[in-house]
């Protein structure tokens, strides 16, 4: 009798410790159902990975958000709407959607953009922009009567920002009486950057100039030495350029090998 009692105590603190153990494994029991803490460790990471700094305070919104999420699961199954055809049609979009960003997040751990990439397309962009920046100003009109009319108005001295405001079809540079602010001629469409770079300082185009946008007056107000930020200030955003091309480029080559019917 008193070793089958003594048994019967054993077993009992081996209950005792399992459930013990269960219960660590569990931030909360909800009507019976455990939330586990590895569910809170999931959710935790992913507050981390936003960029939030994990405090203990924090910790204990992501547990309360997690239980108050058992809750209303609870509820909603309890009303059968986990069987609907909405809710299955959603949960198999949401499905794709990380799966498909997992896919991604994958491909760009596994190819990082390099310094030597980044380096190499700074100097690209550096070459093609460098030597001088214009600083012009533009009146753009549909006709090559009316661009005629305005250069003769301006010769006789009226004011270029004013007919600008008041007559260019350009409605950025327009409002602005016509300034299109520093740019290097590469930036402009071939016709205008042509005609730019022949001007002197404070000289306005003789005759109008015909692009796929109209007819412009051109202004040149001053030039300088283009002046490029140094590679420590745009790598992160070269960098990032960078990844989005070599993500879209895997994209594409992905697509290209399926077979679509």
């Amino acid at each position: 009798m008193k070793k089958q009692w003594l048994m019967t105590l054993a077993a009992s603190g081996v209950l005792a410790l399992t459930a013990q153990a269960a219960f660590a494994q569990n931030v909360a029991v909800v009507n019976g159902k455990p939330v586990t803490k590895a569910r809170l460790d999931a959710l935790t990471a992913q507050v981390a990975k936003s960029g939030r700094q994990v405090t203990p305070e924090m910790q204990a919104q992501i547990k309360d958000e997690l239980i108050a999420r058992e809750v209303f699961m609870q509820e909603a199954e309890k009303r059968g709407l986990n069987t609907s055809e909405d809710y299955k049609a959603q949960l198999e979009l949401a499905r794709q959607t990380l799966l498909i960003r997992e896919l991604f997040a994958d491909y760009q751990k596994k190819n990082p953009v390099t310094d030597a990439e980044i380096k190499a397309e700074y100097d690209k962009f550096a070459a093609a922009n460098s030597g001088k920046e214009y600083r012009a100003a533009h009146i753009l009109v549909e006709k090559e009567d009316e661009a005629k009319a305005i250069i003769a108005r301006l010769k006789k001295g009226e004011k270029f920002d004013a007919i600008a405001k008041k007559l260019s079809k350009d409605p950025g540079s327009g409002a602005k009486g016509g300034d299109l602010d520093w740019a290097s001629p590469a930036s402009y469409v071939p016709e205008f950057s042509q005609a730019l770079i022949k001007l002197n300082k404070g000289q306005l185009t003789e005759t109008p100039v015909k692009t796929q946008f109209g007819y412009h007056i051109i202004r040149l107000d001053d030039t300088r030495e283009a002046k490029l930020p140094p590679l420590a200030e745009v790598k992160a955003q070269v960098g990032q350029q960078l990844q989005q091309q070599k993500l879209a480029k895997y994209q594409e080559e992905i697509r290209a090998k399926a077979k679509v019917e």
